[in-house]
């Protein structure tokens, strides 16, 4: 008991020490902030660092709040309300589609496990079969496949058998407020790259008469992907779409990010190089010189050189990105606070300058810090000494992910911050922001008055706006 005692003294007396530590630190971070070194932004990447507009709005995963993420449902609702990018996260099913899907494990988005279970696909070999192998190649290679075979993961699925998943009805049984019969009745799909640049300039999924995408073929080309289930075959898909008969003009960009790079193959920054140059999106290659961001009332961000900006939180993926697009691309890195290879584990000046140094060094125009308060309850690395680092830099600052009106209100500089120097330290904290309320951000930007000219000056409402979009 004696004993027990003596542990709480001595805890109470270590937890004062740090709480008083903190507090030093808390003013001491501010004063070394005026001293810490950070690198500057040359002056042709300031150039494409101004490809980007002000105080934009990135619609995180097109919605994550009213939409099944990353579905055709919250790309058309995310361009429709008005978003400047329409923001995804990057993977590569195993015959070397690139998608648009955050998660790795596919049970929290879809029904996989009730389509699937835990076997191989049977349909597998009738895919081989499709792709022109003979039988005993395709049973030889079904054989390998299971070999190796982990359920669930993206990777270890082609994209034919993802069309059979549905990424929407999830939604519904976890988001009750916010349920339609929409996202049910019009299948959501786990969507590409193509269909996220084909929602941005106004197209939607071309369906039959049972409401299922269309697929006019399949097949093998001559190289292959090296995904985390080995060497595959790399299959063309032509999908076919057709212009929204809701679209009402708005062109946002695309904001792509690079997951993890054990995740994806090791060339994914090319082959997302020559999906946008096949595409049409590759400024490198077909520049949109002096198309205004805003037009007439709607987005045109999709038509101008911010079009696309590329994102990671991999140190090693932003290394590669640098190589292949050289820094003439509009590029962000993430910041996240932990134990992680490439976390930023000491958020301190002089740690938290070593990352924006990072950034420039690898050809970075943007940080994109994390932020804190509900729901997410995010480590804060955006706080106004820190925000004033990144803008030291000449690196813009997109802070991730925002949920209330509350946040966006603290990290524009609405709130007192407490902050002492409020000449050095002084807000806005934010170039623009990952938000999963697009309609919220946009309205508070508009009543501050700050969307650039000829921007939209009202904001749909969003339920109205899903009735209309039929869901």
């Amino acid at each position: 008991m004696i004993k027990n005692l003596f542990k709480l003294s001595a805890m109470a007396t270590l937890l004062a020490l740090l709480t008083s530590c903190d507090k030093q630190d808390f003013k001491n971070d501010a004063d070394n902030a005026k001293k810490v070194h950070v690198e500057q932004l040359s002056a042709d990447m300031l150039k494409v660092r101004d490809y980007v507009p002000k105080f934009a709005v990135m619609a995180h995963r097109g919605s994550t709040f009213w939409t099944p993420e990353e579905t055709e449902s919250a790309y058309r609702w995310a361009r429709e309300i008005g978003a400047d990018y329409l923001e995804a996260d990057l993977q590569v099913s195993k015959d070397g589609v690139i998608l648009a899907l955050h998660d790795d494990n596919l049970k929290r988005t879809t029904n996989i496990e009730s389509v699937f279970g835990e076997d191989l696909p049977s349909v597998r070999k009738d895919y081989y079969l499709s792709l022109g192998y003979s039988d005993s190649e395709a049973e030889a290679k079904v054989a390998a496949d299971k070999a190796g075979f982990i359920p669930n993961l993206t990777s270890y699925y082609t994209y034919q058998e993802l069309l059979m998943l549905d990424a929407g009805a999830w939604f519904n049984q976890t988001n009750l407020e916010q349920a339609r019969q929409g996202f049910v009745d019009q299948k959501q799909y786990i969507s590409t790259l193509e269909d996220l640049i084909m929602y941005s300039k106004g197209y939607r999924l071309k369906r039959d008469a049972n409401s299922e995408r269309i697929v006019s073929s399949m097949s093998k080309k001559a190289e292959q992907v090296s995904t985390l289930s080995g060497k595959s075959d790399v299959v063309e898909y032509v999908f076919e779409y057709e212009l929204d008969p809701e679209d009402s003009g708005n062109r946002p960009g695309i904001y792509l990010e690079f997951k993890e790079s054990w995740l994806n193959p090791s060339d994914i920054e090319q082959r997302v190089y020559n999906e946008l140059d096949r595409l049409d999106m590759n400024i490198i290659t077909k520049p949109a010189d002096g198309e205004p961001f805003y037009k007439r009332g709607k987005i045109n961000v999709g038509e101008s050189n911010g079009k696309v900006i590329l994102q990671t939180f991999s140190l090693e993926s932003l290394v590669r990105v640098s190589k292949v697009f050289k820094g003439k691309v509009p590029m962000c890195f993430l910041l996240w606070e932990g134990s992680g290879s490439t976390d930023i584990s000491n958020s301190d000046p002089q740690g938290y300058a070593s990352f924006i140094n990072l950034g420039v060094k690898y050809l970075a125009h943007i940080i994109g810090p994390c932020i804190s308060g509900a729901p997410n309850n995010y480590p804060d690395l955006n706080k106004p000494w820190q925000a004033y680092l990144i803008k030291k830099s000449g690196m813009l600052n997109h802070p991730y992910s925002f949920d209330t009106r509350d946040q966006m209100a603290k990290y524009f500089g609405d709130y007192n911050f407490g902050v002492e120097d409020s000449n050095l330290f002084s807000p806005p904290y934010l170039d623009g922001m990952f938000t999963n309320r697009s309609e919220m951000t946009l309205n508070y930007f508009i009543n501050k008055g700050i969307r650039g000219n000829d921007a939209p000056s009202t904001v749909p409402d969003p339920k109205q706006l899903l009735e209309r979009l039929a869901y």
